[in-house]
């Protein structure tokens, strides 16, 4: 596949919160690259989106109405239309902020029982 994009993207791995539609549905995805203008997300590949989602990633504090590029399996080609640097109104980032640190607490025990930590 060619690779059209404008700008290169950060390879990373954040935990993200697609919402989308009237009703504010929302989904948890991993956004596994990223800049300025789009990301690719990973997602349960059974997850339907409309070709607007806005994408919550806490980690950087910013949220993005962003359309679907493209899809293949259960990744997601995002480009970034608008950035919102406000709090989202849902307690979706507390709750990503309590699983990752219960992911912390768990990787820390795991390290623990291998005799690493």
């Amino acid at each position: 596949m060619q690779d059209r994009r404008q700008t290169v993207r950060d390879k990373v791995i954040f935990g993200g919160v697609a919402e989308a539609g009237q009703r504010r549905t929302t989904t948890d995805c991993v956004v596994r690259n990223f800049s300025d203008h789009g990301a690719c997300i990973e997602l349960d590949p059974a997850t339907r989106l409309p070709e607007q989602v806005n994408l919550a990633v806490p980690r950087k504090g910013r949220s993005y109405l962003a359309q679907i590029i493209w899809r293949h399996a259960d990744k997601v080609g995002l480009a970034f239309r608008t950035m919102f640097t406000e709090p989202a109104e849902s307690d979706l980032e507390e709750r990503l902020r309590r699983s990752e640190k219960k992911k912390r607490q768990l990787q820390q025990r795991i390290n623990e029982l291998l005799g690493e930590g």
